[in-house]
């Protein structure tokens, strides 16, 4: 596709953006000990979740503060429970027991599919009981670390992103250091079961967003601090374009109701990048135009572990970590 650089205008936005809030901590959903890592939010379409990914392979329903999170489903078809269970992130085993990170619900059939850093993208039945593996390395592709996805709402097509041809999840240190751009956002569309990439050369794409109408979609580049819109429909179709620039690693965006976007923004303290280095983690809220709207500090709950996402449903703030134990839900004043 053909890249389109814009002027400086969008990086004025965020240089101009407002004070940042501070959310206030509401509740604190805890994973069923020791698994960590609820990397990304999903909810389904009754309302019922979140859902959330987790570093030993499975995905957790949460049912209510009686019960908590409940297994609902599995990445891996081998995956062997005695080995697996309480698995941490980092470890070489999560490409046998899987590691779901992006996840995203096909309302219209009920289907979640995540983006398994190891095993492609998988879908996961309505009822959590059958999973398919649709594209990865059991099919013969040569994908190494997927990560982002969401779902067009009206026509099912998934968008995801492959962060790196060169690295794995186990590699997080070394690629973080790097200045890889081996990166690729790809489309899977469920009516001709067909995968095609849609933009190549991209460092470490982690997040993935189909605008409201579906004219567009916005991918972050973790390594790059900025988010690129690869038009869909419209006299710009097949194109791509700087969207915005970021202050700190862009990581998952998720859609809000209003045709909006919730970016996850971590900026790190200190040399060199780790994963487990003190972060300044953020919301950050902008329009269809790239105007930066609000700006949340997540600090007082995310201090040391990156915020991975930030996902706004019925009027409240969820959020998400590679590394926390827990998912976070939270308001803002």
């Amino acid at each position: 596709m053909a890249m389109v650089v814009i002027t400086a205008t969008l990086l004025i936005f965020l240089l101009c953006s407002p004070t940042p809030s501070v959310a206030i901590l509401l509740n604190k959903l805890q994973l069923p000990s020791p698994v960590t890592g609820p990397e990304s939010l999903a909810f389904d379409r009754n309302g019922g979740g979140p859902y959330v990914s987790s570093s030993d392979g499975r995905i957790f329903k949460y049912v209510g503060p009686n019960e908590g999170f409940k297994e609902y489903a599995s990445t891996s078809p081998n995956r062997n429970k005695t080995v697996c269970d309480g698995l941490a992130d980092f470890s070489a085993l999560q490409a046998t027991c899987g590691r779901p990170l992006g996840l995203g619900f096909n309302h219209q059939t009920g289907d979640l599919y995540a983006a398994d850093a190891y095993l492609g993208l998988v879908k996961v039945s309505p009822d959590g009981g059958n999973v398919t593996q649709l594209f990865g390395p059991a099919q013969g592709n040569s994908t190494r670390f997927t990560d982002g996805l969401d779902v067009d709402p009206d026509t099912g097509i998934v968008y995801f992103t492959e962060a790196s041809t060169n690295f794995q999840l186990k590699d997080f240190q070394s690629l973080v250091n790097s200045d890889d751009n081996s990166g690729s956002l790809l489309k899977y569309d469920p009516s001709t079961n067909q995968t095609t990439v849609l933009l190549r050369n991209l460092s470490v794409p982690s997040g993935v967003a189909v605008s409201r109408d579906g004219s567009f979609v916005l991918v972050s580049e973790y390594l790059a601090n900025r988010i690129q819109r690869v038009w869909l429909k419209g006299p710009r179709a097949n194109s791509s374009e700087l969207f915005m620039i970021l202050l700190g690693r862009p990581d998952n965006i998720k859609r809000t109701s209003r045709g909006q976007f919730w970016i996850s923004v971590n900026s790190f303290i200190g040399s060199p990048i780790s994963p487990r280095r003190a972060t300044l983690p953020r919301g950050v809220l902008v329009t269809e135009n790239g105007i930066v709207l609000r700006v949340v500090s997540l600090a007082s709950e995310y201090g040391a572990e990156a915020a991975s996402e930030v996902q706004e449903y019925n009027g409240t703030l969820y959020a998400g970590s590679l590394l926390a134990s827990y998912a976070a839900i939270f308001t803002t004043p």
